[in-house]
């Protein structure tokens, strides 16, 4: 997590905002503006905490603000200390605590032991733009409540960043959601991560969602979500990457490109290749199309790569479809609000079918494939060489980047059409 002091911008800023926040230093407007009252609070918390008050937030506040990142504690165990007592403390409750520490025997807590205590808040915000550090600590909140919920990453993108995942179930139905192959729809990426906290909370109460029972659906599938596929372009977009040499060679190739909007209309990858070209079904043909519309180098957005599957999130993305061999897919992008379901004229026998639940289930208009020639992109390349359902939905409608004001509506859309692509071929 980049450090930031008076004056600084971006998303980060907004985490830090909200932290602040969550730790009793507000309230603070998440506006993204490190402002006079963001560095009081900062000041604050360091003085609270016997850190240097500089009123700049770099690694030592960062680390002492993880809690408020993340959304728990370690704390570590006390004699005469009691799961009751440790969740009077924190604010969290006995449930939480005793899920969050497998085998625990509450009545005998082992002096010096480290136990997770969640606090009183969801890990997911609805509110804020994001950013790749968000989704890392979000995954690693997720997993440290909910321990049946397994984190791991897929691969690293061009700048070293985890494309994080996220697994849960035990049933034999794999179904592979994935998220952000463009840079400029990362409102997809909550999407995800709010699905799988709102799942595992509903499991671990016993309770339902969208209308299932959260262990049934567990029992019948097994869920993989990859909710950032393109970390270092969700970055750029939305403003946590302002420097550097990786900024800079984006900023020069979106000035060789100056029909797209810089940097709000990046959909690429940090070196300029649209990820969601980069899949050995038809990618010839769509080298083919994007050339004849001038786009023949790394752009912000249309340049098909190299070769299929050269950038290291695509091929990251191919392998782990490979191993995990899911049943059905859904690629969420953020335009449009229509599911697609063919590719070219080819789809499995009850792709049509599925569709038209997942179309009833969001009010998303169903059809075949673009109007304009597609080819190359993730679906495209599962339904070629998987032959099983595969779907772009497209989330959404408006210019992208759509605004954090607009995941609420979206993901009341989506929440059951998620639900059910768990439970159905």
């Amino acid at each position: 997590m980049r450090s930031v002091q008076f004056g600084s911008t971006g998303p980060g800023v907004q985490l830090l905002q909200l932290a602040l926040d969550r730790a009793g230093f507000g309230p603070l407007e998440t506006d993204g503006v490190f402002g006079p009252a963001t560095r009081g609070a900062v000041s604050r918390f360091q003085a609270v905490n016997r850190l240097a008050v500089d009123g700049i937030a770099g690694p030592a506040t960062h680390r002492a603000l993880l809690p408020w990142y993340t959304g728990y504690v370690t704390a570590r165990v006390r004699r005469g200390d009691s799961v009751w007592a440790l969740a009077r403390l924190y604010g969290s409750s006995t449930e939480a605590i005793l899920l969050a520490n497998p085998g625990l025997q509450p009545e005998k807590l082992p002096v010096g032991a480290a136990l997770i205590v969640p606090l009183p808040f969801a890990v997911v915000p609805e509110t804020l733009t994001w950013c790749s550090a968000l989704v890392g600590c979000c995954v690693q909140g997720l997993s440290a409540r909910y321990p049946f919920l397994l984190s791991g990453s897929a691969g690293k993108s061009v700048l070293g960043r985890p494309l994080w995942t996220l697994r849960l179930g035990r049933g034999e139905n794999r179904v592979l959601f994935h998220a952000e192959h463009h840079a400029n729809e990362w409102i997809t990426t909550p999407l995800l991560l709010r699905f799988a906290e709102e799942l595992a909370a509903a499991y671990a109460a016993g309770e339902r969602i969208g209308g299932v029972s959260a262990g049934e659906l567990l029992d019948y599938a097994s869920l993989c979500l990859v909710p950032a596929v393109n970390p270092d372009g969700m970055d750029l977009v939305t403003g946590e990457l302002q420097s550097g040499e990786a900024f800079r060679a984006a900023r020069a190739i979106a000035g060789r490109y100056p029909r797209y909007p810089f940097p709000s209309g990046w959909k690429a990858n940090i070196r300029g290749v649209d990820l969601n070209l980069q899949y050995p079904a038809g990618w010839e043909e769509a080298r083919e199309y994007k050339y004849a519309l001038g786009v023949t180098s790394p752009a912000p957005a249309d340049f098909v790569g190299p070769a299929p599957l050269s950038a290291p999130e695509a091929r990251a993305m191919a392998e782990l479809t490979r191993r995990f061999d899911p049943a059905l897919t859904l690629s969420f992008h953020s335009q449009g609000e229509v599911i697609y379901w063919q590719y070219r004229d080819f789809a499995p026998e009850n792709a049509r079918q599925i569709g038209e639940l997942f179309a009833r289930l969001s009010g998303y208009a169903l059809e075949g494939a673009p109007s304009a020639p597609s080819s190359a992109g993730y679906k495209d390349w599962f339904l070629q060489d998987f032959r099983r359902p595969g779907y772009t939905v497209e989330a959404g409608r408006g210019v992208n980047p759509l605004p954090a004001a607009d995941f609420p509506g979206i993901y009341a859309r989506c929440r059951e059409l998620l639900t059910y692509a768990a439970l159905v071929t």
